[in-house]
């Protein structure tokens, strides 16, 4: 339903049941709090992909959006006794420097930030900390540009986080660009005091999909994963595998997505679980076309595609970003749109998938955004030591952007 306008939405961004599921009902423990209201001035606004945290609790993000004509920030949150103090860390200025980031910031082995933004062609930039104790609180960190992408070969619109291997070196894709112009997934090697830039594969827009919009991850054997958006056998998307060896990337299809009660257009990345098993989320199709969460169980024989939910509108529609999962076994996410708070379009919700012995899962709908505490949460959700869950919804809040400037969110158990 919603799901080619959510489309159309981040590209133009970009530029400026199962039958057997189970359905529990909302779990009214679950309390949410709005940490931070943007106000589309100095903090930004449209915070659109989540949050990341470091040991200390402290959270990261970016805003798609900054003050009035600005190009987004990237922001903190940290702990004061029971609160929150929200720090602007850098402004994108929309030269060199690049404009509108779009995904999530990652924390690299040397505790400084890393990022990409989308405008233009887009860019990969790292942020540090001033080397000494700053002057006030908003002094900005220092932002160094690792790759400038050139649209061609290289590719253009890095969407997804980014990723490290154990040496250091950066990964992530592209959702347009490379040799086909459908995308690609690329590394960016640290040398010389400098990045150098190679793309791993370019995708044709085939059976092996093109606009991979959620980045990758590793498994243990140094395999990359992810979801492409369109393409494939019957064009609703891929999950891929991309393997390396000595004469370079290979890629394999481990799903054709077919739109049906499977579901269609993965927008987010992939987890794996402690058994090599990998959890996604489908942002169309299934039996209402409102979405999907699926797995696929590996096996020495290949990979079993199994459907866990599917979203029927009223409890969600168009998850478009990753899942975490807990301890226990139980998947988190977001959906962009849906519930019934009886916002404009819904508002979106936040939601639980808990496995049975019987191997069905429950769904339980944790909150049902509003408008005045958030709309659109199209970024993932994290959990702190203590089992709460963290991120952002690009809509919504306290202050009147074109829809509300977006917030940082806390649901305690």
């Amino acid at each position: 339903m919603h799901q080619n306008r959510l489309f159309a939405l981040s590209v133009g961004l970009a530029t400026a049941l199962a039958l057997s599921i189970f359905v529990g009902p909302a779990a009214q423990a679950q309390k949410l709090n709005v940490l931070h209201n943007f106000t589309g001035s100095a903090d930004g606004s449209v915070p659109d992909a989540g949050l990341t945290m470091d040991v200390a609790g402290n959270l990261y993000g970016t805003t798609h959006y900054g003050s009035p004509y600005s190009c987004g920030t990237v922001f903190k949150l940290g702990h004061k006794g029971s609160g929150w103090i929200f720090t602007p860390l850098y402004s994108f200025a929309g030269g060199s420097d690049g404009c509108s980031p779009y995904a999530r910031v990652t924390i690299g082995p040397d505790g400084s930030l890393y990022g990409t933004t989308t405008g233009t062609y887009g860019t990969v930039f790292n942020l540090k900390s001033p080397a000494h104790p700053p002057r006030a609180i908003l002094d900005p960190w220092s932002e160094t540009v690792l790759y400038r992408f050139t649209g061609g070969h290289d590719g253009s619109g890095p969407f997804g986080d980014l990723v490290f291997d154990q040496e250091g070196t950066l990964y992530g894709t592209t959702y347009l660009g490379g040799a086909n112009g459908q995308g690609a997934a690329y590394e960016l090697v640290p040398s010389d005091g400098g990045w150098t830039e190679s793309v791993l594969y370019s995708f044709t827009g085939g059976n092996d999909g093109k606009w991979p919009l959620g980045g990758v991850i590793f498994d243990r054997s140094g395999n990359l994963y992810g979801t492409a958006h369109l393409g494939g056998e019957q064009g609703f998307g891929t999950v891929f595998e991309l393997t390396p060896s000595e004469t370079g990337w290979t890629e394999k299809v481990l799903y054709h997505f077919e739109g049906r009660s499977d579901g269609a257009n993965p927008r987010g990345a992939l987890i794996f679980d402690q058994s090599g098993n990998l959890y996604g989320t489908a942002s169309a199709g299934g039996s209402y076309g409102c979405g999907t969460v699926f797995e696929l169980i590996s096996s020495p024989g290949g990979w079993t595609y199994n459907t866990l939910h599917i979203f029927n509108c009223d409890d969600g529609e168009s998850p478009t970003s990753s899942l975490v999962l807990d301890v226990a076994g139980n998947l988190y996410g977001t959906t962009a749109y849906g519930g019934l708070s009886g916002c404009f379009g819904n508002c979106g919700v936040v939601f639980e998938l808990t496995p049975n012995p019987n191997g069905l899962w429950t769904y339980t709908l944790l909150h049902e955004f509003t408008g005045s505490d958030g709309a659109l949460p199209l970024g993932n959700v994290i959990f702190d030591a203590n089992g709460n869950l963290y991120s952002t919804a690009a809509y919504g809040g306290r202050y009147p952007c074109d829809n509300g400037c977006g917030v940082v969110w806390e649901i305690t158990p």
